[in-house]
């Protein structure tokens, strides 16, 4: 299974390598299988070798250039970072990332072969309308997106879901996750309130590959929970 943290704006880079640390000392003391990976601010990245894979919440489809604000390739080869989150619902919903944008991230970090986490996911008001409306609002976050790509994971993400202590109901992650199954053959993860007392049961159900968390893992020793539920999950 995958099992990754997103820090989004949270944490400095000493409480990063801090949190790193604890968690590579929890993965090789307990010879843990799954894959882990973090994903912390743009300014708390370094060169990390370890079992821990750690990329990047956001890059430019650049190597570099005039583009105030982003991280290119220069920046993430000189820390060896290889994985790249793209496509997450803050940076559809609140920064205004187009799909034309994030198409060209995919493509762009696709052909340098890095392991991308792609995000979909929906709003409340698309959810309302019905499973075939939204099912169409996901598939609109397909377009463009290679899915045979060998380094690709996919994830996700309801929106109304995400740091409000909501899910979906068991049946509707499975249909969901289900549905996505016969476009994607890569690992789907579950992200939207993802917590150390809900984790087993949501990496229990059929479909679902691992999850993506957000502030649920902020304290390394909740997601050294959900790597241990992982673990124990036949």
């Amino acid at each position: 299974m995958v099992i990754a943290a997103n820090f989004k704006t949270n944490l400095t880079r000493y409480q990063t390598r801090e949190y790193i640390a604890s968690l590579e000392k929890f993965i090789h003391d307990n010879s843990v299988r799954q894959e882990v990976f973090v994903f912390p601010t743009a300014t708390s990245i370094y060169a990390h070798d370890g079992n821990v894979n750690v990329g990047v919440q956001n890059a430019y489809p650049t190597k570099n250039g005039a583009f105030t604000g982003e991280i290119g390739v220069d920046q993430l080869e000189e820390f060896n970072i290889k994985t790249v989150l793209i496509g997450h619902s803050e940076r559809r919903h609140v920064l205004g990332e187009t799909q034309e944008l994030i198409t060209a991230k995919y493509e762009f970090y696709k052909n340098l072969g890095y392991t991308i986490v792609y995000c979909i996911g929906e709003p409340l008001n698309i959810r309302e309308k019905g499973m075939d409306e939204m099912m169409n609002y996901l598939r609109a976050q397909l377009i463009g997106i290679d899915m045979n790509y060998e380094n690709l994971i996919l994830a996700y993400e309801p929106v109304w879901a995400i740091g409000t202590g909501v899910t979906p109901t068991n049946d509707d992650i499975v249909k969901i996750h289900s549905i996505l199954r016969n476009s994607c053959k890569r690992p789907i993860l579950y992200g939207g309130s993802v917590k150390a007392d809900n984790a087993k049961e949501i990496l229990s159900l059929h479909n679902v590959d691992g999850v993506l968390v957000g502030s649920g893992a902020l304290n390394v020793n909740d997601f050294c929970s959900m790597i241990n539920d992982a673990e124990n999950i036949k």
